[in-house]
């Protein structure tokens, strides 16, 4: 059975906005979990939340995490030159 087709649009309550984030965010990391599950990958993700103060991390290895602290320690002209929007 297909699913309804969602309209990105964005949502102007702000309580709905929040609860429809909420929703999506654990969708994506359950997402993400069967896809490390599958296919035996390492998979990272960092969501960020403006409501929230602090980023989302989620990680499928500690490999992944080793890495991210690596480019913590980088200096910050380094991260620019990494970075991709």
């Amino acid at each position: 059975m297909r699913r309804k087709k969602v309209m990105l649009t964005r949502i102007p309550n702000d309580s709905a906005r929040r609860t429809c984030f909420k929703k999506r965010r654990l969708g994506l990391m359950k997402k993400m979990s069967e896809l490390t599950i599958l296919y035996g990958g390492n998979t990272y993700h960092v969501i960020y939340c403006p409501d929230e103060s602090e980023l989302i991390l989620w990680s499928s290895h500690n490999k992944v995490q080793q890495k991210l602290d690596e480019y913590r320690k980088t200096h910050k002209l380094d991260q620019l030159k990494k970075m991709v929007n």
